[in-house]
């Protein structure tokens, strides 16, 4: 692949829905390849600041293109940092519109699926840990490392642990070379959340913020040779602490979304998921269709998902944590793929999204690529568990 590419994986696992929001929710400019066993042409979709703005799949073009490109349910994909030759845009909807459209294009039938009958397998793992593990035509690739934030290398050989669930460790790396799996331990044996490829981040939220020894959520376990950088979390948390308020407890509350999630879909495997819709919470009108951002004062709110076989409780929000539309993320929860119920008394008020735009525009290279790996592994992990869920 060229060296540009900064994100990458497979149709199998997140839809072209989710990369579309995910290039979206970063306000990325590049070009997005697609290929896949059952086209003999690429897909080819360029971006300027989120926004698609050239297509081309075989003799399509345009909006055409990309609702063609909308029906792949298998393939892989990859996003690279060049600008389109050409800045005269031949589609003129934004994002979320396309999404939208192509969506309800699909539900009703008139965009061509292209791929196998049976999209998910749940298999044995291939070195003897037994469980469910996602499709894995290829590990999720982020962007390169900045080596200004490292302080020390590290080699692990295959099969070796680098972190172990229950442990507790300080240190937050990022992947130079390999592929890192992320699985969490059942009584069925063990689960793989994720794959991690070059460029991702092995640690969470609270491993940046809090910089001290706290208790690791998973395992990560090496897929052949390993090449790891640790990144001083010292310089990250003194850029943590010059962000406003809101940013920071936006962050905190990205990590309160995660680990639910995580749980949810080691429920699922072990057919234990039991959530359901919150007896004493209700669907609040203020928050249907609102594209603001806002942060919980008083009260709860539950974040329901659509899932395969209808609303799904995802995850409750306290106090200090933030729902709706975050401008430069999105991870395939509220306002399009979930609603909020919220309890009685419950209160919040409206962030200022153009002041946390500008800080995120302003956050170093590193930081930035931490927030973006934060989201997508959520956007993972929420598609992991419905397909668990679903599963027959």
């Amino acid at each position: 692949m060229a060296d540009n590419i900064v994100f990458s994986g497979s149709l199998l696992f997140l839809s072209l829905a989710d990369v579309f929001q995910l290039l979206g929710g970063n306000n990325c400019t590049g070009k997005l390849t697609l290929r896949s066993k059952y086209s003999p042409d690429l897909g080819i979709v360029y971006f300027v600041k989120g926004n698609p703005v050239k297509a081309y799949w075989g003799k399509l073009r345009g909006i055409n293109a990309v609702f063609g490109l909308f029906g792949w349910t298998d393939g892989k994909y990859d996003f690279s940092e060049e600008a389109p030759a050409s800045v005269e845009p031949d589609i003129k909807k934004q994002m979320m519109e396309v999404v939208l459209e192509a969506s309800r294009m699909l539900d009703d039938g008139k965009i061509v699926r292209l791929g196998p009958e049976h999209l998910y397998h749940f298999d044995t793992l291939d070195d003897g840990l037994e469980g469910a593990q996602m499709p894995h035509l290829q590990p999720l690739k982020g962007p390169p490392v900045d080596y200004l934030y490292v302080t020390g290398d590290y080699i692990y050989p295959d099969g070796a642990v680098i972190v172990k669930e229950g442990e507790y460790g300080k240190w937050l790396w990022v992947i130079s070379e390999g592929t890192v799996k992320i699985v969490r331990e059942t009584q069925r044996g063990f689960v793989t959340l994720a794959r991690l490829g070059e460029g991702c981040f092995i640690g969470t939220v609270r491993s940046l913020i809090y910089g001290g020894d706290h208790g690791r959520s998973a395992t990560a376990i090496a897929e052949g040779n390993v090449h790891l950088s640790i990144l001083d979390t010292e310089i990250l948390h003194r850029e943590f602490l010059s962000l406003s308020e809101d940013f920071r407890k936006l962050l905190l509350s990205l990590d309160n979304r995660l680990r639910p999630v995580n749980d949810n879909a080691v429920e699922a495997y072990t057919e234990e998921f039991s959530r359901g819709l919150p007896v004493q919470g209700k669907v609040d009108e203020r928050f249907q269709n609102n594209t603001d951002l806002f942060i919980i004062r008083e009260g709860t709110a539950d974040i329901i998902g659509k899932g395969p076989r209808g609303d799904i409780n995802l995850l409750s929000l306290g106090v200090d944590d933030v729902f709706g539309k975050i401008p430069f993320m999105a991870f395939g929860h509220e306002p399009l793929a979930a609603y909020v119920m919220t309890s009685d008394p419950f209160e919040a008020e409206v962030i200022d999204t153009l002041s946390l735009q500008r800080e995120y525009n302003n956050l170093s290279h590193t930081f930035r690529n931490f927030v973006f790996g934060t989201a997508t592994n959520i956007s993972m992990t929420t598609k992991l568990f419905y397909q668990l869920l679903g599963k027959d």
